[in-house]
């Protein structure tokens, strides 16, 4: 019997199978480091919290059990208002936002001239800062002197008073979202560009309607993408907070008053 000896030149490199666990833990500790600092001991710190009665100068929690709980869902009736609002921005802004931006991909995926500059501009809100954006729609929607009411004083109308209404602000805020809404276009466009254009083509020998060839073949092979962005729009409309508090604050009347702000 004899044993075969494993050549020292074929053997695999130590430092890269022994210690690559080692080496790994080491790139991803910063990221493990901010998860923990800045996500995952805030989460609980602020669930602690909330059992307690807290005073943030002297920093001496008392625990008080459920009574911020009940105080807040009994006695405290801008908190359901705040939901109320909550719900409904998010519900509009994802329906307009949803036509909007499946309109403006399939638009943007046909073949005419200037594309890439259409796709650009569609795409160009995403790159302006929220406080930037915000306080240009603020200017925008001025009453007194603002673009919007000057173009309807053009036509002979009157505008309203945009962000100080209770009746338009809301309204306000969801074109403002639907306006920014470029990364929902980017994915339809992706979407768009994936789907073969010869089953629109035996769709038209058919005689299929352009509603036709929607339902049965574009919202179809859409549905990834037209999930991805539901999920993601619901996730953004309901964490709104800058430009909401910049443009309104959650006035007029509590009318913007979401639960983020």
């Amino acid at each position: 019997m004899f044993k075969l000896k494993r050549d020292p030149a074929n053997q695999p490199n130590s430092w890269r199978t022994d210690n690559l666990p080692a080496w790994g833990l080491f790139f991803v500790a910063p990221w493990i480091i901010g998860f923990l600092a800045f996500t995952v001991y805030p989460f609980f710190a602020s669930l602690y919290f909330s059992f307690t009665n807290f005073n943030i100068i002297n920093f001496s929690p008392r625990w008080i059990g459920l009574d911020n709980y009940v105080e807040l869902f009994t006695a405290d009736p801008l908190f359901w208002i705040s939901i109320g609002n909550s719900i409904r921005y998010a519900a509009l802004l994802l329906v307009f936002a949803t036509i909007f931006d499946i309109f403006i991909a399939y638009l943007l995926s046909q073949d005419v001239k200037f594309l890439s500059i259409y796709r650009t501009i569609f795409f160009f809100p995403v790159l302006v800062p929220v406080v930037a954006a915000s306080l240009t729609w603020i200017w925008i929607l001025n009453p007194r002197f603002g673009l919007m009411n000057g173009l309807l004083d053009l036509i002979g109308l009157k505008g309203p008073n945009w962000l100080a209404s209770p009746n338009t602000a809301m309204y306000s805020l969801i074109f403002i979202g639907v306006w920014g809404s470029g990364r929902q276009v980017i994915v339809y466009l992706s979407g768009f560009n994936d789907i073969p254009r010869q089953l629109y083509e035996a769709a038209d020998i058919d005689g299929a309607s352009g509603f036709q060839k929607f339902r049965k073949i574009t919202q179809p092979l859409l549905s990834p993408q037209i999930f991805f962005n539901v999920v993601t729009l619901i996730i953004i409309s309901l964490q709104s907070f800058s430009e909401v508090y910049i443009m309104t604050g959650g006035g007029p009347a509590n009318s913007t008053l979401l639960y983020a702000v």
